[in-house]
């Protein structure tokens, strides 16, 4: 492997050291911002910051260019607008993905779900939730480890991660059942040197009994939750209120504080944000509003020289390859072969190395290169790879 496996997730408390300073995540509660939480987060990045935020794929927001001297302050300011949690375990264990598409029942959940956590074992950095509740799942390709959804018949299921089923629960029982799940997978030896994910271990074959066995029961049966998934959301006006996008999830402040000013905030895992009841189109720098954007279908990670892991830059290459792009197609550009700002498979992956760029078809950045590695210097040479 040519890159470290930190085996955790950046936090606002437990921060990550890269290129340009610390990261720092900051986890909105059912991933929601109320207008003076997300402006807070606009002017703490850009006072102890670099003013560069982060959308990242667990829906969450991340402050670039923090460090150790402003980090302090950070906190202080940003656990005024309750954006911080008691400890690093609170944090860790509060890693929860809510439909930007929520209704009341799922915020209901959510906030149990919040409050149930608090007193949870220690789990893996990575092992989170989703609720995914909505008239037909949305976040499919977004990686969890326990899910919420619903049958065709409304009924809340519960599911762990590679499987089809789920198993019925109620909405008073709904955040226990999950704590029961995540007790099972710590006791089944779901664990190994800190990390593990319920996929994994569901892979060996190892089943919980009683009541959550329908959790990760095989295909067939009953509680099925619905198979006909929605596809991924695009910019545009939706039930909710707008939709807006950004290329590679990248934000500035005074964006950030533009858009709090236009109502509540959703975070999105597709690096998106949704403005509640907004029934118009904003128009702001660095916003994608027309769903046909293929930036849309470019993922690009922060790349050289602000990863301490990447190889090369990531990001301009990326953009002046989007209009290469063929309509329906994907790209991803990854400063190393761990492929943080994409895990799924793209059409094409390229990938940086000491030597240039590696070309991987129809796989993930951690799959074995067929073409042999060509400079980032020949877009025109690049561009024939679609």
């Amino acid at each position: 492997m040519s890159f470290k496996v930190q085996g955790w997730c950046p936090g606002a408390l437990r921060p990550m050291a890269s290129g340009d300073g610390l990261v720092v995540r900051v986890r909105p509660p059912s991933g929601r911002l109320t207008e003076r939480q997300a402006s807070g987060i606009a002017e703490v990045a850009q006072r102890y910051g670099n003013g560069v935020i982060d959308l990242s794929g667990r829906a969450n927001v991340q402050i670039r260019g923090v460090t150790p001297e402003t980090h302090a302050p950070l906190i202080s300011t940003l656990r005024k607008h309750d954006l911080i949690d008691a400890d690093v375990a609170a944090e860790t264990r509060r890693n929860i993905i809510v439909t930007p598409f929520a209704d009341a029942r799922t915020y209901r959940l959510a906030e149990a779900l919040q409050r149930a956590l608090g007193d949870a074992p220690e789990l893996p950095g990575k092992f989170g939730f989703i609720l995914d509740c909505g008239a037909a799942p949305v976040m499919t390709d977004v990686q969890a480890d326990i899910r919420f959804e619903r049958a065709a018949d409304g009924t809340l299921l519960l599911r762990a991660a590679g499987c089809d089923l789920g198993a019925p629960v109620t909405e008073a029982a709904a955040a226990e059942a999950a704590l029961a799940l995540a007790q099972w997978f710590l006791e089944a030896g779901g664990v190994t040197d800190g990390r593990g994910r319920m996929a994994q271990l569901i892979a060996t074959g190892a089943r919980p009994e009683g009541q959550l066995a329908p959790a990760i029961a095989p295909a067939s049966a009953q509680f099925q939750a619905q198979s006909q998934a929605q596809s991924q959301p695009v910019p545009g006006i939706v039930k909710q209120g707008a939709l807006v996008a950004f290329a590679f999830g990248q934000i500035d402040a005074d964006t950030l504080g533009a858009l709090a000013a236009l109502g509540p905030l959703r975070v999105t895992p597709w690096r998106m944000i949704l403005i509640e009841g907004l029934p118009w189109m904003p128009n702001l720098p660095g916003l994608i509003s027309d769903p046909t954007d293929p930036l849309l279908r470019v993922h690009a990670c922060t790349g050289a020289p602000s990863c301490l892991q990447a190889h090369g830059p990531t990001r301009d290459l990326a953009r002046s390859l989007a209009s290469h792009l063929p309509e329906g197609r994907t790209l991803h550009v990854s400063g190393c072969s761990k492929g943080c700002a994409w895990p799924l498979s793209a059409d094409l992956t390229l990938v940086a190395t000491p030597a240039g760029l590696s070309v991987i078809r129809d796989g993930r950045a951690s799959d074995t290169p067929e073409t042999a590695v060509i400079s980032p210097s020949e877009p025109r040479h690049i561009s024939e790879f679609f």
